[in-house]
């Protein structure tokens, strides 16, 4: 019974010694970053670049595995269906996190259970665009000319379901406007409508909107996001019209729940070396994307949770049904 006990105590001591080992040891070998879109977006080039640099601070490649399709449901469940061992992770956007736990009915996977948040990437916040021929320079001037002018403005935008087609309709309902949205299949279609004239408002990110607006083809009215940006000081947030208001697109870098929590913090740690270099965050911000580095793990959780609500509150406002 002596011999039972001590080789017992010593295989629970072998165990004990073997799950920091696994920690301290990490990473032994490649580590795989999945992007829950195609090669060539803007996903996929920002977590490519990232992960280039993350290579150099690990000593291990980090490579970049595209598993696109189902509005990002494929990848997010393959990354939440990994070991969690620090050896996969996800680079995840808004919509696989918060909007489309809202937005359909049932997902293959649980948003808030299944994953732990690594670090913040960035954020790239929209532009509110109009025709020049629309007498307005800012949301109170528009909201304004639309309720003195009812039906003569209209919004380009992707479809009631998709990122432009719920601000529009979420300001609408914020303002107690009532400009109609005219869905466009593909938004280039929708963006030359509103270079013609033929709709009067639309909505882009700011790389996509850059060259309509210094040829003075379309003029910002809000950008949505808290703050103004350096690129364009003059265009006010939208919370400046409608405090605490604001929808953007961002990334962050989330792992398997269950994913040791050292290992975690040394992702954490390399991350926000990597987007503090000003080359990052130039590389970043020409794709119209802005850093203010990795934050914490508990930082980037709160705010995951934050846009989970929000996006919850903003599907319910707007009356979306979950399909």
């Amino acid at each position: 019974m002596s011999r039972l006990v001590r080789a017992t105590t010593l295989f629970a001591l072998i165990l004990a010694s073997l799950a920091p080992a696994a920690a301290d040891t990490w990473p032994d070998r490649p580590i795989k970053i999945i992007v829950s879109q195609a090669a060539g977006g803007t996903p996929d080039i920002i977590c490519r670049i990232i992960s280039d640099k993350l290579s150099d601070l690990l000593g291990q490649r980090v490579v970049v595995e595209n598993r696109p399709g189902g509005a990002n449901v494929v990848g997010a469940q393959a990354a939440a269906h990994a070991a969690p061992d620090g050896y996969t992770l996800f680079f995840a956007t808004a919509a696989a996190l918060v909007s489309n736990p809202h937005t359909y009915k049932t997902l293959p996977y649980d948003p808030v259970k299944d994953f732990v948040a690594v670090s913040m990437v960035a954020k790239n916040p929209f532009l509110i665009l109009a025709n020049p021929s629309v007498p307005a320079n800012n949301l109170s001037e528009l909201v304004a000319y639309d309720k003195a002018n009812p039906g003569k403005l209209t919004f380009a935008t992707d479809g009631q379901r998709n990122f432009s087609g719920i601000l529009a309709t979420w300001l609408n309902k914020v303002s107690g406007a009532n400009i109609l949205q005219v869905p466009y299949a593909t938004m280039p279609q929708g963006v030359q409508d509103t270079l013609a004239g033929r709709t009067q408002l639309t909505i882009l990110a700011i790389p996509s909107a850059a060259p309509h607006v210094s040829r003075g083809a379309l003029k910002p009215l809000a950008i949505s996001w808290t703050k103004r940006l350096p690129l364009y000081p003059q265009v006010q947030s939208i919370s400046e019209t409608f405090p605490g208001v604001e929808l953007t697109g961002w990334f962050v870098i989330a792992a398997p729940a269950d994913t040791p929590a050292d290992i975690v913090t040394r992702l954490n740690q390399e991350m926000d070396k990597v987007l503090k270099t000003p080359e990052m965050v130039q590389k970043l911000a020409d794709l119209g994307f802005y850093t203010e580095g990795a934050e914490t793990p508990q930082a980037t959780s709160a705010f995951v949770k934050a846009q989970y609500e929000l996006w919850a509150k903003i599907v319910r406002d707007i009356g979306l049904q979950p399909e």
